[in-house]
C-alpha cells in the first residue's frame, strides 16, 4: 500500500506537472470506484486543479469552486501518467483523470477492488474523510507520547492505526520498529521513556529518508514505480536475508493479506516470535531462538 513517503511524492509530481490546468474530463473504468453521488463527475468539468494535500495515505486534488477529488489507493491502486486521452487498461484500468496536456491513470491490479474515488464539495465534506492520525513528521515527542499511550496495542497495530498515526503502514512500520529496535507485538504501556523517545525519533528519521529518496528518484518526472519492498530497507521483505545491523537472517510472521518483519537479535532479544499458522501446527516443537531454529533445520 502506498504510504506517506509515496503519497507525498505522487502529490508533489502532480502539482509541477497540473496545477493551474483545468480538468477536461473524468473517465470512469469501473462505476464501483466511485463511491460518492455528490457532485457528479461533470461538475468538474473545465473546473482548474489549484492544489493537492494529504488526508493519511489518501490523495487530495483541490479545484475551484470547492470541489474536491480523494484518491485511496489501498493496496494495489496505483497513478500513471500518460498522453492525453490515453485509453484506460482493459481490466486494470479503473478511472482517467484528462487534462489538457496530459492525462492520468488510476489502475489496480488484482482481482480484489479496494481503490476508491470520492468526489466532494466544501471544507465540510472533506473533514468526514480524516481519520484523526497525528502527523509524525514535525510532531513533538510529547504529542508522540499522548498519542501512542492512548489505548493498550501492540506496536505494530498502533502505528498502523490510522486514527492515531497518519500515513503508516505495514512496510514503514517495520522499518521504523526495527530502527528503534523494539519488538512490534510489545504493548504500548509497557515502553519506558527511552524506547518511546527512541520510536518517535526512528518514525521521524525514516519517514524523511525515504520521502527525499523517493524525490531524489523521481526527480522532475513521475512516480511509476511505487512499491512497499524496496532496495535499501532493512527488513519489510526481506526474509531469510542478513539484517544490515546485525547479519542475523529476517524474520516474518504472516497475517491474512500483510506481513510482520523483524530481525530477533535487534528487536526481540533473539526470541522468535511465533507464527499463528505455525505455532498451532508445532505447538510445543515451536523454536524459541534463532539457535533452537538453526538446528532444527540442520536436524
Amino acid at each position: 500500500m502506498p504510504e506517506l513517503p509515496d503519497v507525498v511524492v505522487y502529490l508533489e509530481s502532480i502539482e509541477r506537472r497540473f496545477v493551474g490546468q483545468p480538468l477536461t474530463t473524468i473517465r470512469l473504468g469501473s462505476p464501483f470506484v466511485l463511491r460518492s453521488v455528490e457532485p457528479r463527475v461533470d461538475a468538474f468539468a473545465g473546473k482548474k486543479l489549484l492544489g493537492t494535500r494529504r488526508i493519511g495515505k489518501r490523495l487530495v486534488w483541490a479545484f475551484e469552486d470547492d470541489l474536491f477529488v480523494v484518491i485511496h489507493l489501498m493496496i494495489l491502486g496505483r497513478l500513471r501518467l500518460r498522453p492525453v486521452g490515453a485509453p484506460l487498461p482493459a481490466k486494470r484500468g479503473q478511472a482517467a483523470f484528462d487534462f489538457a496536456d496530459a492525462t492520468l491513470l488510476l489502475t489496480e491490479e488484482g482481482s480484489k477492488r479496494r481503490a476508491s474515488i470520492h468526489l466532494l464539495r466544501g471544507e465540510e465534506g472533506l473533514a468526514a474523510h480524516d481519520p484523526g492520525g497525528l502527523e509524525v513528521i514535525g510532531s513533538t515527542l510529547e504529542a508522540f507520547r499522548e498519542r501512542l499511550l492512548s489505548g493498550n496495542h501492540t506496536l505494530k497495530r498502533a502505528l498502523t492505526d490510522p486514527r492515531k498515526f497518519s500515513g503508516i503502514g505495514n512496510a514503514y512500520s517495520d522499518e521504523i520498529l526495527h530502527r528503534a529496535r523494539v519488538s512490534p507485538v510489545r504493548w504500548t504501556t509497557r515502553l519506558d521513556d527511552a524506547q518511546i523517545a527512541a520510536l518517535h525519533r526512528a518514525c521521524l528519521e525514516i519517514l524523511q529518508e525515504w520521502t527525499d529518496a523517493m524525490r531524489e528518484e523521481v526527480g522532475e518526472g513521475f512516480p511509476e514505480k511505487v512499491t512497499a519492498f524496496r532496495e535499501g530497507m532493512a527488513t519489510h521483505g526481506r526474509y531469510g536475508e542478513p539484517c544490515p545491523v546485525c547479519a542475523s537472517p529476517i524474520q516474518r510472521i504472516k497475517y491474512a493479506d500483510k506481513e510482520l518483519n523483524y530481525c530477533a537479535p535487534c528487536q526481540t532479544g533473539g526470541k522468535l516470535l511465533a507464527d499463528r499458522g505455525l505455532s498451532r501446527l508445532l505447538k510445543k516443537d515451536w523454536p524459541k531462538t534463532l539457535d533452537e531454529l538453526e538446528a532444527r533445520l540442520k536436524g
